[in-house]
């Protein structure tokens, strides 16, 4: 199904803003309430404004049972989200993580991979039952844009859209690529201790198309 067109101001509007980046923080689906509640405003507006995201293609809306009752509506970053009309970028984390996982004596992108994982601990969300929905959500928040693939052989089999770090990336792939592998390893280690990253396939940053399995 293709999305829907990507309206250029959407963004524009400062609470949807403020909303898309919570999401964008969360990396998990997170519900109306809570949204409301972490930025003290009133659920009925909240929920008017993240139904207008997910029109514009930036969120996905899922349902979640809590106790009795029908089940509430949770929101994430959708895989293909493009804000502001464009494929997504991160180069304020990046730069972070760069300065974080590369020593002054320019140690080794081993250093660096070692880094990343230690990163990708800390970005994963709780653990969950359905680890490659949440390795997923993850990836869509940190602007991948990812696909799940058929993974019959495999615990997870992905496939990455965008690279949000493409730039950085086309100047120096042994590094930046060093630090994502970490960052995938790190954040599978939350998700499902059991798995284990068995392929991380960098391809072009610009036209993207990494590939990530683990069993």
């Amino acid at each position: 199904m293709d999305l829907p067109d990507f309206e250029p101001d959407v963004l524009s509007q400062p609470t949807r803003a403020r909303i898309f980046a919570l999401l964008t923080e969360r990396r998990e689906p997170t519900g109306t309430e809570e949204i409301a509640t972490e930025l003290g405003l009133h659920p009925n507006g909240v929920r008017r404004h993240l139904e207008h995201l997910t029109e514009a293609g930036l969120l996905n809306r899922s349902k979640h049972h809590r106790g009795r009752g029908r089940p509430g509506d949770h929101w994430s970053v959708a895989p293909g989200a493009n804000p502001g009309g464009d494929r997504p970028t991160a180069y304020a984390d990046l730069a972070n993580w760069l300065i974080r996982a590369f020593p002054s004596d320019r140690g080794e992108v081993s250093q660096v991979e070692r880094t990343g994982r230690e990163i990708g601990r800390e970005l994963a969300p709780p653990r969950k039952e359905d680890s490659a929905a949440a390795f997923r959500e993850v990836m869509a928040a940190l602007g991948f844009q990812p696909r799940l693939e058929p993974a019959e052989d495999v615990r997870i089999a992905c496939s990455l859209g965008n690279c949000p770090y493409r730039d950085a990336a086309a100047r120096n792939q042994e590094l930046v690529c060093g630090l994502h592998r970490g960052i995938t390893a790190g954040i599978l280690d939350e998700l499902d201790p059991d798995a284990e990253l068995i392929t991380f396939e960098p391809k072009d940053p610009y036209t993207a198309g990494c590939l990530v399995r683990a069993g």
